[in-house]
């Protein structure tokens, strides 16, 4: 396997956001990430992998990106033109999205609504990058004859899923390129694996065993109450330290235990903002970039 290791940033004023990706890239992190979330101060992902994509040349430019309430048409131009700029590095997991009361009001679509979102959007955003005339009939949008340029430089520009509820698993098994799911124990991601690859075989499809990943917070010293209040919310029941590894020693035993059971690419972001990004970056490298192969 092809252990890759990226890192995900949070809410940087521009000169630091500057610093913090071109330190990432001299270390030789994988890649940049960036989450999308409406209603906190973190940087539109958009926005910031573009403004990214100008100011390196090697560093792959990776977002969870929200799918729910947006134009497929729109989204999938904004996409297929930072792939190009950046000269086609741009790497998608798409998400329906947190579910707390202020992303729920930003959102505008209820909950158990957001999977019907994904399941027409992702194939619909395949269509849109490899047709001249898309006709398309769903239940959200219909669109006849149309033709989006620029396309995305990659061929396909995949798509991943995250997600690890049972009718998340069965649509990374029929529509995803990848799964990078999140709060799970390696024993979970494991059977994750194991469920969507059954899923894809069901559907006559294979995900490429490179395809599957974590996403994963860490700690320093100690997981902040913040940290453990939202585990404990989302996993009632499991210890947090399983799930945020704190020290480095316990971070690459965490990522080893993942490799072991077949995960091979990591975003991986510290649970408190570091009051010097390049510094923590210096010694993130130095714990975990001796995995990558």
């Amino acid at each position: 396997m092809k252990v890759r290791i990226g890192v995900g940033l949070g809410g940087l004023s521009s000169d630091r956001f500057i610093g913090a990706v071109q330190q990432m890239e001299r270390r030789g992190f994988d890649s940049l990430w960036l989450s999308e979330v409406l209603t906190t101060g973190v940087l539109d992902p958009l926005a910031g992998l573009a403004f990214a994509a100008g100011v390196t040349t090697k560093l792959k430019l990776g977002t969870t990106m929200t799918v729910t309430a947006r134009n497929p048409v729109r989204m999938a131009k904004e996409l297929a033109t930072i792939d190009r700029l950046s000269g086609g590095r741009l790497l998608l997991v798409f998400v329906p999205g947190l579910t707390n009361r202020q992303e729920d009001q930003a959102l505008g679509v209820p909950v158990k609504e957001r999977g019907a979102w994904l399941d027409e959007i992702l194939p619909l955003a395949r269509k849109l990058w490899s047709e001249d005339d898309v006709v398309h009939r769903g239940p959200l949008f219909c669109y006849e004859g149309i033709s989006l340029q620029p396309r995305p430089l990659q061929d396909p520009l995949e798509i991943w899923l995250g997600g690890n509820a049972r009718s998340a698993l069965r649509r990374a098994g029929r529509l995803s390129d990848g799964w990078l799911p999140s709060l799970c124990t390696p024993a979970e991601a494991e059977a994750g694996r194991v469920a969507i690859e059954s899923a894809a075989s069901e559907a006559g499809r294979r995900i490429d065993p490179e395809h599957f990943g974590i996403s994963m917070t860490y700690a320093r010293e100690s997981i902040p109450a913040a940290q453990a209040a939202r585990i404990a919310q989302r996993r009632p029941g499991i210890d947090p330290s399983t799930l945020v590894p704190v020290g480095p020693a316990a971070l690459r035993a965490t990522l080893r235990r993942y490799i072991d059971v077949g995960f091979s690419k990591f975003v991986i972001r510290p649970a408190e903002a570091p009051s010097a990004w390049e510094d923590e970056l210096d010694q993130l490298a130095d714990d975990v970039l001796s995995l990558q192969t």
